[in-house]
């Protein structure tokens, strides 16, 4: 599908030569930016239900337990 965008030239220029710089079309940034956007509501479904997940769940750390940096890394 085809679609037709308007911006003034100064944007359409810039955004053309970080097309270029980054080996890409314009037409390929537009369409991986409209791409991304529109799977964004996939990650916050996601997001939502690890947060609903993780909150229903308790650890299994004792209650006097206290991270410690050292303690991870000699576990071995």
């Amino acid at each position: 599908m085809n679609i037709t965008l308007s911006s003034d030239k100064a944007t359409v220029e810039k955004a053309r030569n970080y097309a270029r710089k980054h080996n890409t079309s314009l037409n390929n940034l537009v369409r991986d930016f409209l791409k991304r956007i529109t799977n964004s509501s996939d990650l916050d479904a996601i997001a939502d239900e690890f947060e609903k997940i993780a909150l229903s769940h308790s650890g299994k750390s004792e209650e006097s337990f206290k991270f410690s940096r050292d303690e991870i890394y000699s576990r071995g």
